[in-house]
């Protein structure tokens, strides 16, 4: 009788242990990707942007005028010479920041018209013939200047005013190197004539804003790379 209650005492145990609860095991869960927005894509085509592309195989309309022009308050090789008001402003923080480290530039060329262009290239072809203007001189339609967003920069005394020997003044060694924090690029590199179209110009300065300027600087590229818009 003994065996038969311990039997059953064991059977009841073993009975117990099976009905117990298994621990909950929480599932595991795969989070959803993180997807990254597509940036928007820059608009290098309509006149009017900040990030319009101006060169031989993409000109600008004769009718083109911007509407925000102003005349910075800088110092300038003569009066009324106009930029776009965003890149005027940070024309504007550049000269002070290059005096404070005892640089003294001067504005030399802003805003031109698409007639004021053909003015020039004309007078220019007259002198040194079609070819030898079209590597230095932009056809009417074809110039940065148009745009509003584009700058010729000069040393103080002018004694290198568009010439070469600019590059290696103090003033224009500071352009080289500080220019891009402030928004601005250097054009036309030396030895890239061949994508730019035209020779190497170290006086003339592109704004397109602090964060373009940047990637364009650490590239090495000029805009017509780093965009895609070759000659």
């Amino acid at each position: 009788m003994k065996k038969v209650i311990s039997l059953l005492i064991i059977g009841l145990l073993f009975t117990g242990c099976s009905n117990d609860k298994k621990p909950e095991v929480t599932p595991v869960t795969t989070p959803e990707p993180t997807i990254e927005p597509t940036p928007v894509p820059l608009d290098h085509d309509t006149y009017d942007s900040l990030y319009v592309i101006a060169n031989k195989t993409h000109p600008l309309s004769e009718d083109f005028e911007p509407t925000d022009l102003v005349v910075p308050d800088v110092l300038a090789t003569r009066d009324g010479l106009e930029l776009r008001q965003e890149a005027a402003t940070a024309l504007e923080t550049m000269f002070e920041a290059a005096k404070a480290d005892d640089i003294t530039l001067r504005f030399g060329s802003g805003y031109r018209s698409y007639s004021t262009q053909q003015r020039l290239f004309n007078n220019y072809v007259a002198k040194d013939g079609e070819e030898a203007a079209n590597r230095y001189s932009a056809r009417p339609g074809e110039s940065e200047h148009q745009t509003g967003w584009a700058v010729d920069i000069s040393d103080g005394s002018m004694n290198n005013w568009l010439k070469n020997s600019f590059k290696n003044t103090p003033e224009g060694q500071w352009l080289a190197e500080n220019s891009y924090l402030y928004g601005f690029v250097l054009r036309y590199p030396e030895g890239k004539e061949d994508i730019t179209g035209y020779i190497y110009e170290p006086w003339h300065f592109r704004y397109i804003g602090i964060d373009e300027a940047l990637k364009i600087k650490e590239s090495g590229l000029t805009l017509e790379e780093f965009y895609g818009y070759m000659n």
